[in-house]
């Protein structure tokens, strides 16, 4: 890849990774109508390897060692298993959508944090009051929607979600960062599914409705989420600091309540969009070199 290509990439993945993933939110209020949350997500898990399982026999990736793959199985189960378990379970218990974006939201915020500690990366104090700044719009955004869920799970599973894809982010750039993706997404799907497998015989009836809606939600979260924002985010985090990744973050809520007002006529007020532009005054601030 030229400097060109270089690029336009490094300008490009971003913007796409925040659209991917917002869809993400989208998606999954489709699937939970139509299945038990944990079966839905082994089912998605189960397809997503197969896929990798195509891609790594045509690349013929150089595989990692035993520790790179014990590695590899952890940062899946904290980025896939506990965050979108998480997710899946806290809107399948009526937590709705607009809260459970933003838990990616927060992200900034607790990644900094540690990233300051374990990483050693320097967080300027610039960059803390764009992520305070941040939060604020996602706060303005989030501000008019319903925040009550009908059980104490859907909380809890909201705050494990935020806790694990802040942690598996920060490990995945610790631990994975010289892995081949192709490998080492493979092991981390094939873990992942092991995991909600057994979490949907241990504590679901595995409930399942193949409607088109179903398909078609899961046929879109396995291949452009699963492979193409997943591939996406390993990429930013291999070519950049865990905040300025994790700042792309405090985008997710406001494009969602953008696809939600546009898929579900939820309406978005002037509040609603100042934050939007909070949010993106944030990212600039947080990714700017002073």
């Amino acid at each position: 890849m030229n400097h060109n290509q270089e690029a336009l990439t490094a300008r490009a993945a971003p913007i796409l990774f925040v659209l991917l993933w917002s869809t993400g939110f989208i998606g999954t209020k489709y699937v939970v109508n139509n299945a038990d949350p944990l079966t839905y997500l082994a089912i998605r898990m189960a397809i997503v390897v197969g896929l990798m399982a195509i891609i790594a026999g045509l690349a013929r990736p150089k595989w990692p060692d035993s520790a790179g793959i014990a590695h590899s199985a952890v940062a899946g189960i904290l980025v896939h298993g506990f965050y979108l378990g998480g997710t899946a379970i806290a809107i399948a218990h009526s937590i709705p959508a607009g809260l459970s974006a933003l838990i990616p939201g927060l992200q900034p915020i607790l990644t900094s944090t540690i990233a300051n500690r374990w990483l050693g990366e320097k967080v300027t104090p610039v960059q803390w009051a764009g992520l305070v700044l941040g939060l604020g719009g996602v706060v303005m955004i989030l501000h008019n929607r319903p925040m009550t869920g009908d059980a104490g799970l859907g909380w809890l599973a909201s705050v494990v979600s935020l806790i694990s894809i802040t942690l598996g982010t920060l490990y995945q750039r610790r631990y994975c960062n010289q892995i081949d993706w192709r490998a080492g997404n493979l092991v981390q799907y094939v873990a992942v599914t092991i995991f909600f497998a057994i979490g949907a015989f241990l504590f679901e009836e595995r409930v399942v409705h193949w409607t088109r809606e179903f398909v078609l939600a899961l046929a879109w979260l396995a291949v452009a989420l699963s492979i193409g924002s997943i591939g996406l985010l390993y990429w930013l985090i291999r070519h950049a600091a865990a905040t300025s990744v994790a700042s792309l973050f405090y985008l997710v809520p406001a494009v969602t309540a953008l696809m939600a007002y546009l898929l579900f006529g939820e309406e978005l007020d002037a509040l609603a969009i100042a934050g939007m532009a909070m949010c993106a005054a944030a990212v600039f601030v947080v990714n700017r070199r002073f």
